[in-house]
């Protein structure tokens, strides 16, 4: 069972904020989520889970490219042809 202070400890690994009013109904969910996967466990699987692949892609097509004007148009602040975006770190 997950407890609150897994959450916070989780939440923090994933670089996420749970805040402290729903830190309850986060713990209930997560465990929920968990006790799914304890029902799964439990299933006997006859056969094989091997599934048949198949290439669910269309074919290429060669087609014209945007003029690099049009494709600026809606930059606010283009520089050297290219689109300036802020930088992230």
């Amino acid at each position: 069972m997950i407890t609150e202070e897994d959450v916070i400890q989780i939440a923090g690994l994933a670089d996420l904020s749970v805040p402290q009013s729903e830190l309850t109904a986060f713990t209930g969910s997560f465990n929920s989520i968990l006790e799914y996967f304890d029902i799964l466990d439990t299933l006997e699987i006859e056969g094989s889970l091997e599934r048949t692949l198949f290439n669910v892609f269309r074919e290429d097509e060669v087609t014209e490219s945007l003029p690099q004007e049009d494709a600026l148009k809606n930059s606010h602040n283009p520089e050297d042809g290219y689109i300036r975006a802020p930088k992230v770190v």
